[in-house]
């Protein structure tokens, strides 16, 4: 400090002095700050602060737009709020529940004694509207447990009751917007004001929020539908409903009340089930089928599922062989750069695909092969005599990323190919209004996978993550509606599971780290579950791959 009451403030270009106590919302307009997408946030010295924090000594501050995945968060969290207000205005008794992403927005549903049409969306779209014109300040407080429960009494969130009595903390941190109060795990914008851009889109039997994205610099992209795995979500709802088992709560009372066993036992009969009919469906169209091509997202499970196919195609009398799409990867100086002079890792372009077209073809006509093996020591393609010849009962088995790009096999005609997307489709959430993100999921498989099999740190992970990422959305998931059928290989009961391996690793981390925000926030949400001995998981499992003990 430089002057009685003043305080520096580093920023990327310049150093400012303000007044001690001013709010990172008043630096921004005195300083008429700016960035190409809305401003919802910031980094003071390494820690994710709200716009109304108020900075009260010298500090770094990295302004948080929509460019950042927590920009992305606060906005959808502020819409969130913004749609249960409104819903809860126009129709008073009814259940808002936030379900899943869905086409780059939040697919919800609202429950009643009602059927929501898109008339009803027109007005709700319309209400909020209104509320940001009015630019209603989102007022945060942190009251104690006792006060929370009365307040979502009164609320009518019974759901967050029950939530309540797995949460360690006394406190919590709640928002008032207008009349309502809500929990809404994590951080809030200043006022309805900053929620601008925004679009409801009726998509029956629910409705979808759409916003920006990361990469659509502030503007709302273009809808793509998903229909398939809109379905695959659908069914995953439904078998939570069956098993009652749709929340953590339920999760954690099933857990206490003795009753994981056989929440274990049938849930991994549920996805052995659906293998088999894959593999029946297969069985029944030999005549046709050759290629088997399953792709998916990192942490799904790609390796288990792929072994535990060939095994229940090994029932119907088939002898699937392997190929590892790696085997195909261009000599390493072959490896195209990409703009930036690096070599993509996650692109289709690093395969070899004009030498996997010709030996998959020929493998079909039942010519005799020699499979290459890459060696990533030298990385240079060898052969070593491994010479295949498709059999009569036999058919080729592909897992990798780019298995579902149309580049990878255009050589191969449709009716020769059966492709197969799976995911980790996470549909249990914590509340109604605080849902789980799939990716989450994910992370934490993979986090506990690395540290386990590679001696990879939690950072380590977190590094490459943003680049893995990046590959999904450009070389995955734009694909995955052309899959014959999709597989969800979240299990409801994992969560628990997961809890005792990863949290001692997150618990490592300090203020200081990069990390510490995104570390942060995976470990204050996988605390409110109870935890679960794997003692009942099969060694066959997709969650044996992450945890170990696996029999693949």
């Amino acid at each position: 400090m430089n002057k009685q009451g003043l305080i520096k403030i580093q920023l990327k270009d310049r150093v400012l002095e303000v007044e001690k106590g001013t709010t990172i919302e008043e630096l921004l307009k005195t300083h008429g700050i700016e960035q190409p997408t809305p401003i919802v946030a910031a980094m003071v010295d390494n820690k994710l602060q709200e716009l109304t924090h108020t900075l009260e000594e010298d500090s770094k501050v990295d302004f948080v737009d929509l460019s950042f995945k927590d920009g992305i968060r606060i906005y959808a969290r502020g819409l969130t709020f913004l749609f249960i207000r409104a819903c809860r205005e126009l129709f008073p008794e009814c259940r808002v529940t936030i379900e899943h992403s869905m086409s780059k927005g939040l697919y919800c549903e609202v429950h009643g004694n009602f059927t929501l049409t898109p008339s009803k969306v027109k007005s709700v779209d319309q209400r909020m509207r209104e509320i940001v014109e009015q630019d209603e300040p989102f007022e945060r407080k942190v009251v104690s447990m006792e006060e929370a429960r009365e307040i979502f009494g009164k609320m009518g969130f019974h759901d967050k009751l029950e939530i309540l009595e797995y949460r360690p903390e006394e406190t919590m941190r709640l928002y008032t917007c207008g009349w309502m109060t809500d929990y809404l795990y994590g951080y809030m914008v200043p006022s309805t004001g900053y929620l601008k851009t925004f679009e409801l889109m009726f998509y029956l039997p629910g409705v979808i929020i759409r916003y920006p994205t990361l990469d659509s610099n502030g503007e709302i992209p273009e809808f793509v539908d998903s229909p398939k795995l809109y379905n695959v979500f659908r069914e995953a709802e439904k078998w939570g409903r069956m098993l009652n088992v749709e929340n953590a709560a339920q999760l954690n009372r099933t857990i206490k009340e003795g009753r994981a066993g056989d929440l274990i036992r049938v849930c991994e009969a549920q996805l052995e089930n659906q293998i088999a009919r894959i593999a029946e469906e297969i069985h029944n169209h030999t005549d046709n089928i050759k290629l088997v091509l399953i792709a998916g997202p990192s942490s799904s499970g790609k390796t288990t599922f792929a072994q535990r196919l060939r095994v229940q195609l090994m029932v119907h009398g088939l002898d699937p062989i392997p190929i590892s799409m790696d085997d195909y990867f261009h000599n390493r100086e072959d490896i195209p750069v990409d703009e930036n002079g690096e070599r993509d890792l996650e692109s289709i372009d690093i395969i070899d695909i004009e030498l996997f077209n010709e030996q998959i073809t020929s493998m079909i006509q039942g010519e005799e092969v020699e499979l290459p093996r890459y060696n990533f020591q030298t990385g240079q393609r060898e052969y070593r005599g491994d010479k295949v010849k498709l059999g009569s009962d036999q058919l080729i088995i592909v897992e990798g990323i780019h298995a579902l790009n149309e580049k990878l096999t255009a050589m191969v005609p449709q009716s020769n190919k059966y492709k197969i997307y799976i995911s980790a489709l996470t549909q249990l959430n914590l509340d109604n209004h605080n849902r789980i993100p799939t990716t989450d999921t994910r992370l934490i498989r993979r986090m506990i996978r690395d540290h386990r099999d590679r001696g990879a740190s939690i950072e380590d992970t977190l590094n490459m993550w943003r680049n893995v990422r990046r590959g999904e959305e450009k070389n995955i998931f734009p694909f995955q509606e052309q899959a014959d059928v999709m597989v969800n290989t979240a299990l409801l009961y994992e969560l628990a599971v997961l809890k005792p391996y990863i949290l001692p690793l997150l618990e490592e981390f300090n203020e200081d780290n990069p990390y510490y925000t995104e570390v942060n926030r995976l470990r204050s949400f996988i605390k409110y579950f109870v935890e679960l001995k794997p003692d009942d998981i099969p060694n066959n499992s997709i969650l044996r791959e992450f945890i170990g003990g696996s029999c693949f």
